[in-house]
C-alpha cells in the first residue's frame, strides 16, 4: 500500500478530475491539483488541496507542479474543452507536453483517464514508470474516481 505518497491530478477542474480529487482527499498525504480555473483552485485550497494554476498545455507548468509527486492522474478531457491552451494546438500536442513534463518530474506512477478520441500514451513514459488506464466511457464519475483511488493506493499497478 502506498497511502500517503503525493498525488497530483492534472485537469482537476474537469468533471472527472474533480471526482478524482474528491476520492483522493480522504487519503493521508499530499493531494495536489493542477487547474486552469483559479476560482476552482481557490475552492480546492480551502479543502486542503495543494493547487497549481496554469496552462495545462505548458509542460513547464505541469512539470513544476508534479515535482515530488509519486503519482500523476492525467485527465485528457481538458484537451477537448473550451479552456485556453496556449502551448498545444491539439490534444495530441497536449499529451506530448504532459509526457515530457511527467518524465522530467520523475513521477513513478501514471493513471490515465481514458478518452475515446485519444489513445493512452503508455509507451511514451520511461521505464520503470507504472501506467494504468481507467475506463471512463459510459461510467459514472464516482466509479472512475473510486478506481483512481484504488490504483493510487495499490502496491503496484
Amino acid at each position: 500500500m502506498l497511502a500517503g505518497m503525493p498525488v497530483i491530478v492534472i485537469g482537476a477542474d474537469t468533471g472527472l478530475g474533480a471526482a478524482a480529487i474528491e476520492a483522493l482527499i480522504p487519503r493521508p498525504g499530499d493531494v495536489r491539483a493542477f487547474v486552469t480555473d483559479p476560482i476552482h483552485g481557490a475552492e480546492l485550497k480551502e479543502r486542503g488541496v495543494k493547487v497549481a494554476v496554469g496552462d495545462v498545455s505548458d509542460g513547464s507548468h505541469v512539470g513544476g507542479a508534479a515535482l515530488g509527486a509519486f503519482c500523476a492522474v492525467l485527465v485528457p478531457h481538458c484537451g477537448f474543452d473550451d479552456r485556453e491552451r496556449s502551448f498545444a494546438e491539439d490534444p495530441e500536442a497536449l499529451v506530448e507536453a504532459w509526457t515530457e513534463a511527467i518524465a522530467e518530474a520523475a513521477v513513478q506512477r501514471v493513471i490515465w483517464l481514458e478518452h475515446p478520441l485519444l489513445a493512452a500514451p503508455a509507451e511514451r513514459f520511461p521505464s520503470p514508470t507504472e501506467f494504468a488506464v481507467v475506463p471512463t466511457v459510459d461510467r459514472p464519475a464516482a466509479d472512475v474516481a473510486a478506481d483512481v483511488a484504488r490504483l493510487d493506493d495499490a502496491a503496484a499497478i
